[in-house]
């Protein structure tokens, strides 16, 4: 089993790719310090699974998980994240993702959750699994973030989530390959969408829409 590890911090990383490889069978091709990179990596080597984290910078583990779907559909995708919480499990798994584990799990549980997606199954882990019924049965309300956000496409969710960490147009431009119009003309249409006015509500709207975490990173 090819894998490609997908997480921006380094220690987590490295803590994740010894376990992995301890299990036989299973090998870590490549690591990813940021959702971007980790669509590059599913794409370029057609791994067998992307194990992935969900708060990264440039681009999450969500979208980035939607966006492998979309051109590598053969990769399957597991997010390994410290959020139990309805949002983020209802979120991961509608975007594609074939599993759900917690990181304080046991490795007995990663190990039945490589098994699982190796069968064609989805896994989730049991402290999460009540979520993830929950809100699958709870429908969101009309005028919701997660709702709305659910109006843009993939482009401006990514460029939503870049205006929301504070990098500037010129930064997007460069870091996406696009001119600075590409993104302003972007921007616009986000705030159409979205009823939203200036940056700040743009930033609001993505912290409420789960878009990025203000959560601090893991000890």
């Amino acid at each position: 089993m090819r894998i490609v590890l997908a997480d921006d911090h380094v220690l987590v990383r490295a803590g994740m790719r010894a376990l992995l490889e301890r299990i036989e069978g299973v090998s870590v091709v490549a690591e990813a310090g940021n959702g971007r990179e980790a669509v590059a990596l599913a794409n370029e080597l057609a791994p067998d699974m992307v194990v992935m984290d969900i708060s990264m910078k440039e681009l999450n583990g969500i979208e980035a998980t939607e966006l492998i779907k979309a051109q590598a559909p053969g990769v399957r995708v597991i997010i390994v994240s410290m959020h139990t919480t309805e949002d983020y499990v209802v979120r991961a798994m509608r975007a594609g993702a074939d599993g759900y584990l917690v990181k304080d799990a046991a490795p007995l549980e990663l190990r039945m959750a490589l098994d699982a997606l190796a069968r064609a199954e989805v896994f989730v882990s049991s402290r999460v699994s009540a979520h993830l019924v929950a809100g699958l049965r709870t429908p969101q309300g009309e005028g919701s973030s997660k709702e709305r956000l659910a109006a843009l496409t993939v482009r401006q969710k990514e460029i939503l989530q870049m205006i929301a960490e504070g990098k500037s147009t010129k930064e997007i431009a460069f870091s996406l390959g696009v001119s600075v119009k590409t993104v302003e003309t972007h921007r616009t249409a986000i705030m159409e969408r979205l009823g939203i006015r200036d940056v700040a509500g743009l930033v609001v709207h993505a912290i409420r829409a789960g878009l990025i975490s203000l959560d601090p990173p893991p000890s």
